[in-house]
């Protein structure tokens, strides 16, 4: 007969080896963030995820599984993270994440799991204080909890940029025209600072226009981007940075904008080697007409409403093309159109090299795009709130409590992880 001591010794042993066994098993759990249509909130689960990665873990995106789902590492913090933040979650043991590793990665599906590995430094492109409408991204990014910088066009000609991963533009007029609201606006207060507030700024700069400081930001930003960064643009962003690079060495700003007339010979003079997407577009130099060029399909052209107004997403190989895949990563395949300045991108205009990521079908009309340039990328989406179609001068900005499951904004977010993702896919 052992001797109570004895005893005592083997079930303490029995009992940390119980631990042990519960500890490794617990180890192996995950934590399974599905983003199909029993998501409950979408837009937070991005934002889990970042601060998540935020914290030293890393992330799993599982592509095109269920939507384009999160795998992360189980912890209580990220089960309570989660429930704070209103998120669905699934906890998920070994076996179970092994069988779904399994399923993603099966040369036969057309899903993969790519590894997240850190936070992206974030900046957004903005004017001190805010303009008379909102910022979708600025909007998505305050909803999920992912924190941001602002900068503006001193931050970016003293090289603020590298300390930055990723960059949004949104409805910045690149050309040095005040988003072309001359005809409409020229009295009103907001625009009146508007051009009063870039015209100090030209002048601390030492410019003497404020196109010639834009072009500077322009080239700033180009040269971000070829050093690998990732930069991403809605609405008039996308066409007004493409025209102010084939614009760099010709005037093409009217007396209204800048004091003198622009070159006549403008149109001749562009360059389109200098452009990221677009190429033999024509500009449209009329000072009083609400429109920079051809790029862009207006409302008048888009002949479509509210009610008839969708875009498909391309669907890629998640082995082969995971970049477009995780961009387009979203619970459903037509989404919402909704308009902006620069609303889509006509199709016979975009370059070659550029990938396609959404369109009206059956149209010319191209709603998502991206490229690369250098060692970076550019990602530019049309329109201007996934959620308010026709967004006017002084509305309301969007309440994303009423739309946690945005598709569209979802597509604003799928940039913001993107460039958290490994270069070398991950096979788990």
């Amino acid at each position: 007969m052992y001797h109570w001591k004895h005893k005592g010794h083997l079930m303490g042993v029995f009992i940390l080896s119980l631990i042990l066994c519960a500890g490794s098993l617990f180890a192996q759990q995950k934590i399974l963030i599905p983003m199909d249509m029993t998501q409950t909130d979408h837009l937070k689960a991005y934002g889990v995820t970042y601060w998540a990665l935020s914290k030293g873990w890393t992330a799993d995106w599982l592509l095109n599984y269920r939507g384009g789902s999160f795998m992360l590492p189980y912890s209580e913090k990220i089960v309570l993270k989660c429930r704070l933040e209103g998120v669905a979650f699934e906890v998920v043991d070994a076996v179970t994440a092994a069988q779904i590793y399994a399923e993603v990665q099966d040369p036969n599906s057309n899903m993969d799991a790519v590894r997240l590995e850190k936070a992206a430094k974030i900046a957004v492109y903005a004017p001190p204080g805010f303009q008379p409408w909102d910022d979708a991204v600025t909007l998505a990014l305050d909803y999920a909890g992912i924190p941001y910088d602002r900068v503006w066009d001193e931050e970016i000609l003293n090289d603020t940029l590298y300390h930055y991963d990723w960059l949004h533009l949104h409805h910045e007029d690149f050309t040095g025209q005040y988003g072309k609201f001359y005809a409409a606006f020229h009295n009103a207060p907001w625009y009146i600072q508007q051009v009063e507030l870039n015209e100090q700024m030209a002048r601390k700069l030492g410019f003497r226009k404020v196109s010639e400081m834009k072009k500077a930001v322009v080239e700033k930003i180009r040269q971000y981007v070829a050093s690998g960064g990732f930069m991403f643009a809605m609405c008039s962003a996308t066409d007004t940075y493409d025209i102010a690079q084939a614009a760099m060495n010709v005037d093409i700003c009217d007396v209204v904008y800048d004091g003198d007339p622009p070159d006549p010979h403008a149109q001749e003079k562009l360059d389109f080697s200098r452009t990221f997407a677009f190429e033999n577009f024509k500009l449209v130099m009329d000072p009083y007409q609400y429109e920079f060029s051809n790029i862009d399909i207006d409302a008048r052209t888009l002949l479509a409403t509210a009610a008839t107004d969708y875009f498909t997403l391309f669907e890629f190989s998640a082995k082969y093309d995971p970049v477009p895949t995780m961009l387009t990563q979203c619970h459903v395949n037509v989404v919402r159109g909704f308009l902006g300045q620069t609303t889509a991108f006509r199709e016979e205009l975009i370059k070659k090299s550029v990938v396609i990521l959404g369109k009206r079908e059956g149209t010319n009309q191209v709603k998502y795009i991206h490229g690369n340039f250098g060692r970076g990328t550019f990602t530019w989406l049309g329109g201007h709130d996934p959620e308010d179609y026709q967004h006017a001068v002084g509305d309301p900005p969007t309440d994303l409590n009423l739309h946690k499951n945005s598709p569209g904004y979802r597509l604003i977010l799928n940039n913001v992880l993107f460039p958290s993702a490994k270069k070398k896919k991950q096979k788990t």
